[in-house]
């Protein structure tokens, strides 16, 4: 197949706020720290969002959440991802955001298909309660508008193929003021298994007129971004685990939407050069060289696929916990291995298995409205649902 191309991308425009490159870095929980968000920014234009952080959290100011919330001073725009699952604490939060100018841009998750969080009826649950998502969404817009900030929603197809929600939630998104909105083309059961569903994000480009659609799903290079803008008429795209142990898709993205041929295949030696970067960027983040060293360790399997990197060697990357440890173990790499070309492409990441059932609270599949127990347990979610 020829690679597709696009010689003049229109530019990714939410609210105000423009991007030359259409392009987002999907929030990832213990990835899109400042220090992730670093790197992928140093590589080329578009929103970075970081990890999803919970609305009560944020409001009551715990110190994690206020750490995840930070931003460089030369990072811009500032893009937030806020959870919850109860209209007046998402409201609160997004004014506390306005009021202490903590961001640029908030994005509202509606697309976590995590069994603590839909069980919660939280993340992909949510939007099967039709009236529950709308308020979520008119209260954070109106509060959002006030300083400004545009508002994007982030949502799944679905619960699972009996559920789906996305056309629905799509539009109600577009008539309560939302900037944006983006679909992972895959229902909460499916998790992150499967092929994603690029007709479905087709569908919802149909359906939303007014506001841009964004596609996410199976984005593992600068050929697929094209590839989902050309069959799906999308206004950019959402990129999530491909961009794992390689901040430089951006790069290749930035290049792609501007009808460029370039990409970057980078050697073993630029790779370990990466890598070590993250690590130290990672120390500073946490502002402990241990934590920042343990962090990295996941990151190691996503950087060095494909190249030949023998197992007593990874799992002894895997046990770093100084950067001197990590430079002595970089040394004895044969740094001089070129780019090994389709092993180190395609798909990274966990998948999951797709889920028989979805957890989800008592009852909550039988009515599209919010009553008896389900709406007691929205009361209670964000007490008990951990902040990241």
């Amino acid at each position: 197949m020829s690679a597709p191309t696009l010689t003049a991308a229109r530019p990714l425009r939410i609210g105000p706020l423009v991007s030359p490159t259409p392009v987002v870095l999907a929030p990832m929980a213990g990835i899109t720290n400042s220090a992730f968000r670093r790197l992928c920014r140093e590589q080329g234009q578009g929103f970075y969002v970081s990890e999803m952080i919970t609305s009560r959290a944020l409001v009551e100011r715990t110190p994690e959440t206020m750490r995840l919330i930070t931003f460089e001073a030369d990072e811009t725009p500032r893009s937030l991802q806020l959870y919850g699952v109860d209209p007046l604490t998402v409201a609160k939060a997004v004014e506390m955001i306005v009021a202490e100018d903590l961001a640029d841009h908030v994005d509202l998750n509606f697309g976590c298909p995590v069994p603590k969080v839909t069980r919660k009826g939280g993340g992909s649950a949510l939007p099967w309660k039709a009236d529950l998502f709308r308020d979520i969404v008119r209260g954070a817009v109106r509060e959002a508008s006030k300083g400004g900030i545009p508002l994007t929603v982030k949502m799944r197809k679905g619960i699972d193929d009996d559920h789906l929600t996305y056309l629905q939630a799509g539009r109600t998104a577009e008539q309560e003021g939302a900037s944006a909105v983006a679909l992972h083309g895959r229902t909460a059961s499916q998790h992150y298994s499967g092929t994603a569903d690029w007709d479905a994000i087709a569908r919802l480009k149909e359906t939303v007129t007014t506001i841009p659609v964004l596609g996410n799903g199976d984005v593992w290079s600068a050929e697929d971004a094209l590839e989902m803008v050309r069959r799906t008429g999308v206004d950019g795209v959402v990129v999530g685990r491909g961009c794992l142990g390689r901040p430089w898709l951006f790069a290749d993205l930035e290049a792609g939407f501007a009808g460029r041929p370039e990409r970057v295949r980078p050697g073993l030696r630029q790779v370990a050069g990466v890598l070590r970067r993250h690590a130290e960027l990672l120390c500073a983040f946490y502002g402990d060289e241990l934590r920042g060293c343990r962090d990295i360790r996941k990151h190691v399997s996503w950087y060095f696929k494909g190249y030949a990197v023998g197992g007593d060697m990874r799992a002894k990357l895997g046990l770093v916990d100084t950067l001197e440890a990590l430079d002595e173990l970089i040394a004895d790499l044969d740094l001089d291995q070129p780019y090994p070309g389709a092993a180190a492409e395609g798909s990274r990441g966990r998948a999951g298995s797709p889920q028989a059932r979805v957890a989800l609270p008592e009852g909550w599949l039988d009515s599209q409205e919010l009553t008896g127990v389900a709406a007691e347990m929205i009361r209670q979610a964000e007490l008990s649902v951990s902040g990241g």
